[in-house]
């Protein structure tokens, strides 16, 4: 069977956008996750340590009406999952939760980074676990990092504290991308571990 070379090239140039958010910067754990990244097989293409402004961060956690909706009604019904009543309707839910993220992310610096790779937007997304680091697996970053949960971040009134942000789909990459980074910071380049992981006959 003749391999399909435009499929692959397609699969490998997948790209994702991580956040490496302002506690983590604090906590200096930088250089470890992006050795974990790297240890996975996934190319580091652009890197910039920032400190986002409350504009930068608005466009990034969106107010669109469809991401309102979408967050209040599943905050909402996470409330009445546990038997509890919810302290405001979904849209004020999804409000506040709002408010909280862009207070978190603008904390402080965060570096912020582009991954490439084949299925690199779900292979980060399981390296970072559960949004809730109490209900991630051992051994992804929010479980090893992080001692927070839904409850301690509601007790405190803070965005829940998960180390990461890392995209959720091809067109929330490409539009949180755009948000951090211009075309012209982020490089293609060959590394040394593309033949292994991208070529039939690496050994030749």
């Amino acid at each position: 069977m003749k391999a399909d070379e435009k499929r692959l090239e397609e699969l490998r140039r997948e790209r994702t956008l991580v956040l490496i958010k302002p506690d983590a910067v604090r906590r200096q754990l930088v250089g470890e996750l992006v050795t974990r990244f790297e240890r996975k097989g996934l190319k580091l293409i652009a890197m910039k340590m920032i400190w986002p402004s409350d504009t930068q961060a608005g466009t990034h956690y969106t107010d669109s009406e469809e991401w309102l909706k979408d967050s209040g009604e599943r905050t909402h019904q996470s409330y009445l999952d546990k038997g509890m009543e919810p302290p405001m309707g979904p849209r004020d839910l999804a409000l506040n939760t709002r408010r909280k993220l862009m207070d978190s992310i603008t904390a402080g610096p965060v570096v912020a980074l582009v991954l490439q790779g084949s299925h690199v937007i779900e292979a980060v997304r399981k390296m970072r676990g559960a949004t809730s680091p109490q209900l991630a697996d051992v051994g992804t970053i929010g479980f090893d990092y992080s001692v927070d949960s839904y409850e301690v971040g509601d007790a405190g009134d803070w965005a829940i504290r998960n180390i990461i942000h890392a995209s959720d789909s091809d067109e929330n990459a490409d539009r949180e991308i755009a948000i951090w980074f211009d075309e012209s910071d982020v490089h293609d380049y060959p590394s040394s571990a593309d033949p292994i992981l991208y070529q039939k006959h690496w050994d030749k």
